[in-house]
């Protein structure tokens, strides 16, 4: 600890944010993290003399507070034999770099080749420290071949990043020639606890680090040093069931005005019957839609459980603060006009944060649509929301909008639980939401849509331990970035925002959907269907074109095609017409009928490698297999229906998918729903409760 103080302190001290590479090599042994080492020398005389004593061959490089990038700028000189030549190569440095601030070269021993890799350390706006591994050298810049982590990283998270980069089989072992994995993981765990003890490290750079078959040598050691910001206090974690099952509910800002916000909130309700207490407030109006009104919350009788604020953002904070005086301990803030609009709402925000702390009350939003609840009949949004069911899935969504334009068409063919808007976040935000659906028994798949994180490492621990228990599906926007910030390692000019949200839902056991209709398409096949047991599918199709597609779409995501015993060919022969064979994607020829479905299906159910079914079906007579699939028994394996022109048999397509079977337009769709839900049961080999 005190040479870490002492170099670190020195450093800062010179108004350097760099640590020079002797100074980086330094601490970096003595965590243990096998290097070349490195001395300084400041004459040509005293690098002969350091060289002597280490043994030749060695390597000169350039040591300035002003040169970062080395070998670029030509201050590297590798593979000295000899003294003369080692005064040569200092010579040449010492001239080069003459307008330079020079504080000598640096000497080290010259390392045997390996394998090069890179190990990196940049930290992240949202997540902190993240740690990155790939091929080193020149390969970094050129083949970008990296995997990231954020820290902490346990031993499985090692293994998985290292498992994703393009060149793992070259760490495996290739051609008889391997690299010592345990050493590797040993090396990326020490670099990980250091970042952790020393926040000061801003970016880290061992690059490159050669491999061998017995342990590793970092070969070039860069250190970026920053002081850290104080980091603010976390709020108190709290139940959150009061906000979504409450027994009594305010709405301030109800209105008798059809058309305003005020009686859409109110009216949505109403209309859905909310089990519980209703107080309109309202201070010009005596009843709000047929129930009494109160001019303010104070002068409601009784406690209350939750309120909703729809008033205008100027009124907002006075109906807050009433709603704090009066002990409410979750709010609802619909209105909007808050941080969205510039520093005069973020300043609004801030007050509200200072009440909530002072009463001891948690909120939602501002500029947010409410929570729907259908396990409890309690509809908030801005919008007027038609007959929902109840059903299994619960969507967290950062615009109030976006959910509810997605409850419009979306209720005819999925069911959800909760629907939880959270805006602005301002307080309670989709991490606290995903913690609590993770424990609601109604729920058992969760989508989020978002367009940034905060506290992402706590985001991490709990999507991961939530993950373990139901799938976690995220629609993340914003994948690409108008700008990078100046970075000066690899490792940063790397870890763009998207692929560092990329490897931290891989790292918490997070679906990623590509966009709106991938996420729901694979919430769909989750809510409705078991995950399969193995890895072999089933295709039955109408045609050989789409069975072709199936069976290519199985092996490019990492399922198969099924192998069908002898007892399960000789059942398909009874069935299949004569100039039909029996394969693996079933091709019926456009001579599917309903009956014919069950058969197949029933003889693939006796097959032990069958896991799963895709089925082709024809929109023209979707309606007799929407008839037919409701009876059989599928014994726990899931089924998902493909029905190429879907949109014209909608009627057909919605019966099937409420009769609980997912329908998608393409075999592609298909099979990435069902291999998704195979690589979930994979990584979590848990059960998703069946749908209500």
């Amino acid at each position: 600890m005190q040479m870490w103080d002492e170099i670190t302190s020195r450093a800062l001290g010179e108004g350097r944010s760099y640590l020079m590479e002797h100074e980086a090599k330094a601490l970096l042994e003595r965590e243990g993290i096998a290097t070349t080492g490195a001395e300084a020398a400041r004459s040509a005389a005293e690098a002969v003399e350091i060289s002597s004593r280490i043994g030749y061959p060695v390597v000169l490089k350039v040591l300035s507070p002003q040169v970062i990038h080395k070998s670029d700028a030509g201050g590297v000189k590798l593979n000295l034999n000899n003294a003369a030549e080692v005064e040569e190569a200092f010579t040449e440095i010492a001239r080069a770099f003459g307008d330079k601030e020079l504080a000598g070269v640096a000497v080290q021993k010259m390392a045997p080749p390996g394998l090069e890799a890179i190990v990196g350390l940049s930290r992240d706006p949202t997540f902190g420290p993240v740690l990155m591994f790939g091929l080193g050298g020149v390969f970094v810049e050129v083949i970008k071949d990296v995997s990231f982590r954020v820290l902490p990283v346990t031993e499985a998270d090692l293994d998985e990043m290292l498992a994703e980069i393009r060149a793992y089989p070259l760490l495996r072992g290739f051609r008889g020639r391997a690299v010592d994995l345990p050493a590797l993981k040993d090396l990326l765990l020490r670099v990980s606890a250091m970042v952790m003890r020393r926040p000061e490290i801003r970016e880290l750079d061992l690059n490159p680090v050669f491999l061998y078959d017995k342990g590793y040598v970092a070969v070039d050691a860069r250190i970026f040093l920053e002081q850290p910001p104080a980091s603010p206090p976390p709020r108190k974690i709290t139940d959150l069931r009061p906000l979504f099952y409450p027994g009594s509910l305010a709405v301030v800002g109800a209105s008798d005005t059809p058309g305003k916000l005020g009686w859409n909130v109110f009216r949505n309700l109403l209309e859905h019957r909310f089990p519980g207490r209703l107080y309109p407030v309202n201070i010009n109006a005596r009843t709000v839609q047929g129930v009494p009104a109160f001019p303010s919350v104070g002068e409601i009788d009784g406690s209350v459980d939750a309120a909703i604020i729809i008033v205008p953002a100027a009124h907002t904070l006075q109906a807050f603060e009433d709603c704090c005086r009066k002990g409410i301990k979750f709010i609802v803030i619909e209105s909007a006009g808050f941080a969205e609009m510039g520093a005069a709402g973020r300043e609004m925000e801030e007050k509200l944060r200072r009440l909530a702390e002072k009463y001891g009350c948690r909120f939602v939003g501002p500029n947010c649509s409410g929570i729907i609840n259908t396990h409890h009949n309690m509809v908030q949004s801005l919008g007027i929301v038609g007959e929902l069911g109840r059903g299994n899935i619960g969507l967290i969504a950062q615009a109030g909008v976006y959910a509810a334009g997605m409850l419009w068409g979306m209720r005819h063919t999925m069911d959800f639980a909760i629907v939880a808007t959270i805006g602005n976040k301002a307080d309670l935000n989709e991490t606290d939401f995903l913690e609590y659906l993770g424990e609601d028994e109604n729920v058992a798949v969760i989508c989020m849509y978002l367009e940034d994180v905060k506290a992402g490492r706590r985001f991490i621990d709990t999507a991961r331990k939530v993950a373990a228990k139901k799938p976690v599906i995220v629609l993340k926007s914003g994948r690409t970035e108008a700008g990078k910030k100046a970075v000066s390692s690899h490792t940063a000019s790397l870890a763009g925002n998207d692929q560092v949200y990329d490897a931290a839902f891989r790292q918490a056991g997070i679906i990623r959907a590509a966009d709106n209709e991938h996420m729901f398409g694979l919430a769909r096949a989750f809510s409705k269907q078991p995950l399969p047991a193995g890895d072999g599918a089933l295709v039955v199709s109408y045609t050989g074109s789409w069975g072709v597609a199936a069976a290519d779409a199985l092996s490019l995501s990492g399922m198969r095609p099924a192998e069908l015993d002898a007892e399960t060919r000789r059942r398909l022969e009874k069935i299949l017409p004569p100039h039909v064979g029996v394969n693996n994607p079933v091709d019926c020829t456009f001579d599917l009928n309903a009956p014919q479905l069950r058969d197949i299906i029933e003889a693939g159910l006796a097959c032990a490698d069958v896991s799963s079914f895709i089925v082709v079906l024809q929109a023209e007579i979707l309606h007799t297999y929407a008839r037919e699939l409701p009876g059989i028994d599928f014994r726990g394996k899931p089924i998902v229906c493909c029905v190429p022109g879907k949109e014209f048999a909608m009627k057909e397509v919605i019966a099937l998918e409420q009769a609980g079977f997912p329908v998608y337009s393409t075999p592609e769709e298909g099979v990435a729903a069902l291999s998704a839900m195979y690589r979930y049961a994979v990584r979590h080999r848990t059960v998703i409760p069946s749908p209500p």
